[in-house]
Parts: C-alpha cells; sequence; structure tokens
C-alpha cells in the first residue's frame, strides 16, 4: 500500500514512517508537511491512503481533505489528531474522510485503520466512536455544531490568532466573505471578540496553546 504522510512536525512524519514501513505491507511514498503541499502533491503521488493531520497551519486538515476529495472523490483518506473533542473527527467525516483515529492510539491501530480504510472501508477511533454515541443518545449539542462547515473551519484559524486577511488567502475567499462568517460565528457562540474565540477553542479541545 502507498502511504502518503501529511503532518507540520517532522519529527511526527519521520516516526510515522519507520512504524509503518516495520509493517511490511506499507510504503511510504511521499509526505508533505501542510494540506496545501498536500492537495500539490496528490495527484502525481497517487496514494492508496491519505494520513492527514488536522490540526496544521494554514488551510488545515478538513479543508484539505475537501479539496482531495474535490480532485478525486475515491480520496482514502485517514485523519488524525490529538485532540479529544467530537467536533474534528465529525467535521472531516462530513468533509470525506474514510476515518478519524488519535495520535494517541496504539501503533498496531494505526496499521489496522490504514489497511481498512485501503479497502475502501470504514475505520473510527473506538473511544471517539463512543463519545459521538454518547452525545447523540443524550441530544447533547456543543456550542460548535451551531457552526456550518466553512465557520467553523474560520473560527479554528480566528483561534490560532490568524487575521481576516490570512484566512480570505489560506481559504482563497474574499475578505468580506470571512468577515461575514466571523460576525455570524460571533452571533452564533455569543463571543465578542479573537481572544474569547481563542479560550472557547482551548476549553473545548479544539487547540493547544501553542495554536
Amino acid at each position: 500500500m502507498k502511504v502518503m504522510l501529511v503532518d507540520d512536525h517532522a519529527v511526527v512524519r519521520t516516526g510515522f514512517r519507520l512504524l509503518l514501513q516495520a509493517a511490511g505491507d506499507v510504503e511510504v511514498t511521499a509526505e508533505a508537511d501542510s494540506g496545501e503541499a498536500a492537495c500539490q502533491m496528490y495527484e502525481s503521488v497517487a496514494p492508496d491512503v491519505v494520513v492527514m493531520d488536522i490540526a496544521m497551519a494554514g488551510m488545515g486538515g478538513i479543508e484539505a481533505i475537501k479539496r482531495l476529495i474535490a480532485k478525486n472523490g475515491r480520496a482514502r483518506i485517514l485523519a488524525l489528531s490529538a485532540h479529544e473533542d467530537t467536533s474534528h473527527p465529525m467535521r472531516a467525516l462530513q468533509a470525506g474522510a474514510l476515518g478519524y483515529l488519535s495520535k494517541r492510539s496504539a501503533p498496531e491501530v494505526l496499521i489496522e485503520a490504514i489497511r481498512t480504510i485501503a479497502r475502501g472501508e470504514r475505520y473510527l477511533d473506538a473511544q471517539i466512536a463512543q463519545r459521538i454515541a454518547m452525545q447523540n443518545i443524550r441530544g447533547d449539542a456543543g456550542p460548535m455544531d451551531k457552526l456550518s462547515p466553512r465557520e467553523f473551519e474560520v473560527f479554528v484559524q480566528l483561534a490560532r490568532g490568524q487575521s481576516v486577511a490570512q484566512i480570505s488567502e489560506t481559504l482563497s475567499v474574499s475578505s468580506s466573505t470571512v468577515g461575514t462568517h466571523l460576525y455570524n460565528i460571533k452571533q452564533k457562540l455569543g463571543l465578542a471578540n479573537q481572544a474569547e474565540m481563542t479560550l472557547l477553542a482551548v476549553r473545548h479541545g479544539l487547540i493547544d496553546i501553542a495554536g
């Protein structure tokens, strides 16, 4: 199986590459340090599975998943994240990822997930699946559930300290469009400024203190 690793930390990519190569039936044929680079490389690399970190600078993993699926509706993508929230897995799956896994999972689980997704089947981290199921049973809707997919992307970027102009360039939309999303986000979440967005994102595990 040909795998493309997408993560903005070289050390993480190296660790995953060594782990996967030891599996015997997996070959890491390409690495990308951003969602933008992954989208540019995808067609020439033609991987069987893309292992995509969600929390990256720039367009981020979820936007990259959308663009890869737009390029090739049969792209098989495993989303990874160190965050334990339920918003990211739901958004990643809605964007077109076949699976979602926590970076804290055991090495054999990552290999199993990649093999499963290479077959075109879905794979969801067991603990995350349980949290999503319990959330649905209880009817607990988090504040992020009020946001549209694009508003969620803009919210995460703003929470990381990105400006409207930076987000406009990253997502290839106009500044006025980002401004409209910003207004809607503030209205839906009852927030007054960017600092409150960052606090809310940290509180719900969407970003860490380092962004």
